[in-house]
């Protein structure tokens, strides 16, 4: 194909990788409407996220053997289809459990054709150019965070909630024809074996992890139940850790981390994407249960960002290879944190553009942190060694994601309750702000010509809703603190890079 080839392959990895990363974030407005029409809590409604991105979890560790086996080309399209299929069936189905399940299978669809994009487009570019490349990836995940909102936000506001599943697909199929045109048909191995025993020990693990985190504000954080569920997600990580140091055939090649700059790129990015997306997930939803704002204006939210974000590129990619990787990555790291200060104080009065700013600045961040920490991290791998080095990478990169997400909403569970009572336990008749305010309320109801006692539980119920309102607000700031505190640890493990 000659000079198109590079050029059609980039515009195939692009698309493909914008529109998984928007399905992955586009559930994040959606979260108050599947509460409200099946009935569920944050609990069981962050599962359509976090189900989502540890079946990637799990499922990008298969992409290098399925490559090997059955080539790109096979590989691409197959797991296209597969998407495209369960993206009909979330949108067709009625029943809560059986979107869960198009969620997971488009999870895992998507971890396989992330693994391999990333890989396609590192492998594609010289090392000259490679940062280049891995900006024009950026610029890609950067924009589908914020499209993806936006997108779900209009699906919601003009259509259905149910649109999200398939609203994005027409760019998918898009790359779909591109990559019958580039993606190559050669295969490395037919005799390739696989380590199912790993892959039996790390699902197990991260389902058992993911079904603990669900179920534990229900049944009890110290029920046997959810305590055997953590027990066995412990055991079989280190079942998994054992295996992958100890075998010869594995999925993920742990002795990369003796490399030091390797290993504390690992670290960032683990931490980076729990913070990132825990973000994303948190500030639409913050917006519309506590902001009171449209699914439409919530998920607009994030998209300046990403428009600002994507003009700064061009300047970042400019100068990627005069700037020392260490320094870009802790500025990046410092203004992501700079966006998201102000959300710990954050309410119903923050205003609009306040919201808007402080994501912009958030993802400006990350525009400059992701591309020099992927070129520092790998920046000592050898060669032969970079597919396994990727796999690791997007590995933790996934399941940083995942956990960041989980971990977040017990958080906000948690906290939510703890204030809930706090605040309870201070309406007491010495409470004057309190009753005062009840008064006030019967005073208005009776002059609206309703009775005493109706007057007087109405109002009660009006100061519940405050009282809810006003724990829930607090709990989303302690769990932006949560999501504040991930990214300062990020900047401190930074300066472990060097001067490099």
């Amino acid at each position: 194909m000659g000079n198109i080839y590079l050029p059609l392959l980039t515009v195939t990895i692009l698309l493909t990788s914008f529109t998984m990363i928007s399905f992955g974030t586009i559930i994040s407005v959606a979260v108050p409407s599947v509460m409200g029409e099946f009935g569920v809590g944050q609990d069981k409604a962050q599962l359509l996220a976090t189900g989502f991105y540890v079946a990637m979890t799990i499922s990008q560790l298969v992409s290098s053997w399925l490559i090997n086996k059955i080539s790109h080309y096979y590989t691409y399209l197959l797991s296209v289809i597969l998407f495209s299929s369960a993206s009909i069936l979330g949108a067709m189905s009625e029943d809560y459990y059986l979107i869960v399940i198009s969620r997971i299978t488009q999870g895992i669809s998507a971890g396989i054709l992330l693994n391999q994009t990333y890989f396609s487009i590192v492998q594609a570019f010289p090392i000259e150019r490679r940062a280049t490349a891995l900006i024009l990836f950026t610029c890609s995940t950067i924009s589908a965070m914020g499209a993806g909102p936006l997108i779900g936000g209009v699906a919601i506001e003009y259509v259905n909630w149910r649109y999200i599943f398939v609203a994005p697909l027409p760019l998918l199929f898009l790359a779909f024809i591109f990559g019958n045109i580039v993606m190559p048909k050669s295969k490395t191995s037919k005799t390739l074996t696989f380590d199912w025993l790993g892959m039996f020990f790390i699902t197990l693990c991260l389902s058992s992890f993911l079904a603990a985190i669900s179920d534990g504000q229900r049944q009890g954080w110290d029920s046997n139940y959810i305590l055997s569920l953590f027990i066995i997600s412990f055991l079989t990580a280190l079942s998994f850790i054992y295996t992958q140091i100890n075998r010869k055939n594995r999925l993920l090649d742990f002795r990369l981390f003796k490399n030091k700059v390797y290993f504390c790129g690992i670290l960032i990015t683990f931490c980076t994407s729990m913070g990132n997306f825990g973000a994303i997930y948190a500030v639409p939803i913050f917006a519309q249960i506590i902001q009171n704002l449209s699914p439409i204006d919530a998920g607009f939210m994030m998209f300046p960002a990403s428009i600002v974000t994507l003009l700064c590129l061009p300047a970042i990619s400019f100068y990627s290879n005069r700037i020392v990787s260490r320094d870009a990555c802790i500025f990046g790291l410092l203004l992501f944190s700079l966006g998201l200060y102000p959300l710990v104080s954050a309410d119903v009065n923050t205003p609009y553009l306040f919201m808007i700013c402080f994501a912009a600045i958030s993802r400006i961040g990350i525009g400059i942190n992701n591309p020099f920490l992927g070129k520092v991290t790998i920046s000592e791998i050898p060669p032969e060694q970079l597919q396994s080095a990727i796999s690791v990478m997007n590995f933790f990169r996934i399941l940083g994601t995942a956990i960041g997400t989980s971990i977040w909403v017990v958080v906000l569970e948690r906290r939510a309750s703890i204030h809930s009572t706090n605040l309870i336990n201070t309406q007491t008749a010495a409470n004057t702000t309190s009753t005062d305010t009840l008064a006030k309320l019967q005073f208005l109801l009776e002059i609206e010509g309703i009775r005493e006692l109706q007057g007087l539980q109405l109002s009660l119920q009006f100061i519940g809703a405050l009282i809810h309102k006003e724990a829930l607000t607090l709990a989303y700031q302690d769990g932006f603190v949560l999501l504040l505190g991930i990214f300062i640890f990020a900047i401190i493990v930074s300066f472990a890079f060097g001067r490099r």
